[in-house]
């Protein structure tokens, strides 16, 4: 018994120092991380809706009809207006729901909530968020209150939508999440296809240390973001997310469970 003790112990550290820093599941915590805090533009008015924010920008009518739109990851989008105060938008691909939210403006006027659901590619379980934004400035005379620049406040996002499983395994990375989204990429090695996405995405990673690694993924052969991801010794991960096509640069703080 002795000897199997000592073997078990001394095992022990050479398992633990074998184990990546990034393996296990992680979740977001929202209230520590950092939102880019650029502006969303966007208007209905006179029965149209656009948003200049949207790469690229949208012009559509504000019917509640699909309206198509090119360059995004879904392929229509309807925008109806129920009150001078509140929008509802639906997206599709094909002729599947990416997502359905409603806009909705306080009473006076300085607060937007967007409550909304998100269906994933792969027909995973559907997951809601409510994300609230601080007006910056009006939108067009007689325009929808909707209508303005806004910045975003906070993010209240159910689990699903907040969670992901990590792996390394050699010069192996995967990355999974319940809502149907991975791949597996090498080191220094070339991109490879992301999984349960609305959109041709890749994924390639490079090893920039122990305790960090930097993650680039394409859209349809095109740049789309630069993450990178650094795990600290008391056990928290920061994601560092560049979206190099709407300039937006934010930070997630996760905590593994």
């Amino acid at each position: 018994m002795k000897k199997l003790l000592c073997s078990v112990v001394c095992l022990f550290p050479l398992l633990m120092f074998g184990q990546s820093p990034f393996d296990g599941t992680w979740k977001t915590n929202m209230a520590e991380s950092k939102l880019s805090q650029k502006p969303y533009v966007f208007s209905v008015n006179s029965d149209m809706y656009d948003c200049e924010s949207c790469v690229p920008k949208i012009n559509v009518k504000a019917d509640g009809q699909d309206q198509a739109v090119t360059g995004q990851i879904y392929d229509t989008i309807s925008v109806q207006v129920v009150d001078p105060n509140t929008l509802h938008v639906v997206l599709k691909k094909g002729d599947k729901p990416t997502s359905d939210a409603t806009r909705k403006v306080s009473a006076d006027g300085k607060m937007l909530t967007i409550a909304g659901t998100s269906y994933p590619a792969d027909g995973s379980q559907p997951y809601k968020s409510e994300a609230k934004f601080m007006r910056l400035t009006k939108g067009p005379a007689g325009s929808n209150a909707t209508s303005g620049s806004w910045r975003i406040k906070n993010v209240n996002e159910d689990t699903a939508g907040l969670v992901t499983t990590w792996k390394v395994s050699g010069d192996e990375v995967s990355m999974s999440t319940p809502t149907g989204e991975s791949w597996t990429a090498k080191f220094g090695g070339a991109e490879s296809p992301v999984k349960g996405m609305y959109g041709n995405y890749t994924a390639s990673v490079k090893k920039l240390g122990a305790r960090a690694i930097e993650v680039t993924q394409n859209r349809d052969g095109k740049l789309n973001s630069v993450t990178k991801i650094s795990v600290s010794s008391d056990g928290k991960m920061t994601e560092v997310v560049d979206n190099k096509q709407t300039g937006r640069i934010s930070t997630y703080i996760e905590e593994k469970q």
